[in-house]
């Protein structure tokens, strides 16, 4: 372990150095070290490399901007709260993610989207990040850029997912202009799990009382009744994230919200009853709720018999 140690400090004390190769050549070690030796990451942490991994983001050179970001990344997993008290690490990030269809490299654009999503695990780290709208900004605009790639779109999207977690964030995001290019993913992604993640991000930020005008001016009622329609090939996950998104817009969307997702009526009926019966266990309380929601709405009771709903809302009852 001291061999390890000496090694790192020796590493560590390289990318302070004058010459631009004995930096890269540093960065590349440490990149691999972190990858492959767990035990080191705590080592790196401890011999003072955030600071200049951080520094490095601004780096003109593709090569040394992906290792250190790439590093940054591997150090995330399990020195989270050592990179939130790096002066300027998030600061660095939105570098990165701003300069995404330009400057950046593309690898440090998603390891520094993956950094945020391995920062955002921890609920206190939320509403830091969720304050920075630049980092917003431009993770919402890597879902808008036409060339991102889909890793870049895949990583954004999970980074916002994280964001979106805390309640407080969302309105941010509605406002920054995350709906529209969220459902464009949704209906023309085309990849499984690009639309399966955007909805995801849907539900979540459909829990604010700012969604509601947003959904309407990209008809997000009408996509996300189509989600749930067995016929367009959706997947459970994505069918379940509809559902969600549903009810978090009837609960925090205000009254014409509820009343919209109430107004749905009978033709949605069976589709949530086979999220209720065939999803996960969060998947089915949700189904379960919005139901209930539905019929409260005025539903002919004949149409929950034909159905056999009953038994889902109340099933108690027999």
């Amino acid at each position: 372990m001291e061999v390890k140690r000496r090694t790192v400090s020796t590493l560590v004390s390289r990318l302070s150095s004058v010459s631009e190769q004995t930096r890269c050549e540093s960065l590349s070690e440490l990149r691999l070290m972190t990858k492959n030796d767990v035990e080191s990451r705590s080592l790196i942490v401890e011999a003072g490399a955030l600071p200049y991994l951080s520094e490095t983001l601004y780096s003109s050179s593709h090569v040394a901007q992906e290792d250190a970001a790439a590093t940054l990344l591997n150090l995330s997993i399990s020195s989270r709260q050592a990179l939130m008290s790096t002066h300027g690490l998030l600061d660095a990030i939105s570098h990165v993610l701003s300069h995404h269809n330009s400057s950046s490299s593309a690898s440090a654009v998603q390891s520094c989207g993956a950094t945020l999503h391995s920062l955002l695990v921890v609920d206190e780290y939320r509403p830091i990040i969720g304050s920075k709208r630049d980092i917003i900004y431009s993770l919402v605009d890597i879902l808008k850029y036409r060339k991102s790639p889909q890793r870049s779109i895949k990583d954004a999207l999970k980074a916002l997912f994280g964001i979106a977690l805390h309640q407080s964030n969302r309105s941010t995001m509605v406002d920054l202009g995350v709906i529209p290019p969220l459902f464009s993913l949704v209906v023309v992604g085309g990849h499984a799990g690009i639309v399966e993640d955007a909805s995801a991000v849907v539900a979540q930020v459909a829990g604010c009382e700012e969604s509601e005008l947003a959904f309407r001016r990209v008809s997000g009622l009408g996509v996300l009744v189509d989600l749930l329609d067995s016929g367009t090939g959706s997947s459970l996950r994505t069918k379940e994230n509809a559902v969600s998104a549903l009810l978090n817009l009837a609960k925090w969307g205000g009254d014409r919200a509820a009343e919209d997702v109430k107004d749905l009526g009978s033709g949605i009926l069976s589709e949530i009853a086979d999220v209720a019966v065939n999803g996960s266990e969060k998947g089915k309380t949700k189904a379960v709720e919005l139901l209930k929601m539905v019929a409260s709405g005025g539903i002919d009771g004949n149409v929950f018999e034909d159905l056999q709903l009953n038994r889902l809302i109340n099933p108690c009852s027999e």
